[in-house]
């Protein structure tokens, strides 16, 4: 890994329940993306908003946002990642898709489901981490609830280098979201970028957004509130090796291995 790494956060209202809507309009968001940006990253159910009626919003592996994003990545020749509801052996998923601009798919299962709303009544968790290689750079995405669970998140002998989440994290919960962010930055020595959503959704909550870009060292090198866009940031490699070699505290972080499979390598 020796460059930079360009990436896009689309922040955007999501229509309730309202798939086809939704790609529509992101369609028009994605003619803002810079040339060379090397991975767009959606919100967290970007086709529905965060909803528990999976019975009447699910898709399946061959369904349409599937297809759509594949398209979507081979188009714009990049990365593009941001999770739906996925049916698949009789179980609802909170999946994440990770498209690249060679055809490829790659996914994620929530692994922490959030109780507070039922989630884990509705959806299945995973079980298995996912790193993507991208141009040298190795990425490990997350979904909203896991940013509160340090020890799924734990990049152990600097086995990734940047952690993106993508969400939809409420705004009278926004103290969270900004202080966990760059709490798992330091503890990592990686980037970390967080992707939510505005507006209000169909059970009335609101959100403010405050997509994020976080430095190794926990600096807050970019925080976009309450409005919808595409903001695009480099992540510097350099900075990234310097945090790690000036301040090698990956090298005395405990050693230990998740009962889950953790890591599924891209």
């Amino acid at each position: 890994m020796d460059r930079d790494l360009k990436i896009a956060l689309v922040q955007s209202e999501l229509h309730w329940q309202k798939a086809a809507t939704n790609r529509a309009m992101f369609e028009t968001l994605f003619q803002k993306i810079e040339p060379d940006t090397d991975v767009v990253v959606l919100p967290e159910m970007f086709t529905t908003g965060f909803t528990m009626h999976a019975a009447t919003c699910a898709e399946t592996m061959d369904g349409q946002t599937v297809a759509w994003i594949r398209i979507q990545a081979q188009h714009l020749k990049t990365h593009i990642c941001g999770s739906i509801i996925i049916q698949e052996n009789k179980n609802y998923y909170n999946r994440l898709l990770w498209a690249t601009p060679d055809g490829k798919l790659h996914i994620y299962d929530k692994r922490h489901l959030f109780r507070m709303a039922g989630e884990h009544h509705t959806y299945a968790a995973g079980n298995r981490r996912l790193i993507v290689h991208v141009n040298g750079w190795k990425i490990c995405p997350f979904i909203c609830y896991d940013l509160r669970f340090p020890v799924w998140i734990r990049a152990k002998k600097m086995n990734y280098d940047a952690a993106i989440f993508v969400a939809n994290w409420p705004a009278k919960r926004s103290h969270f979201w900004k202080m966990l962010l760059p709490a798992r930055a330091v503890e990592n020595q990686i980037f970390v970028i967080g992707v939510n959503r505005v507006g209000k959704d169909g059970n009335g909550f609101s959100y403010s957004g405050d997509s994020t870009v976080i430095a190794p060292n926990g600096e807050i090198i970019a925080q976009h509130h309450h409005v919808s866009g595409v903001f695009t940031h480099l992540l510097s490699h350099k900075l990234l090796q310097e945090s790690r070699e000036n301040f090698p505290a990956w090298q005395d972080a405990d050693d230990f291995e998740l009962k889950a499979d953790p890591d599924a390598d891209s």
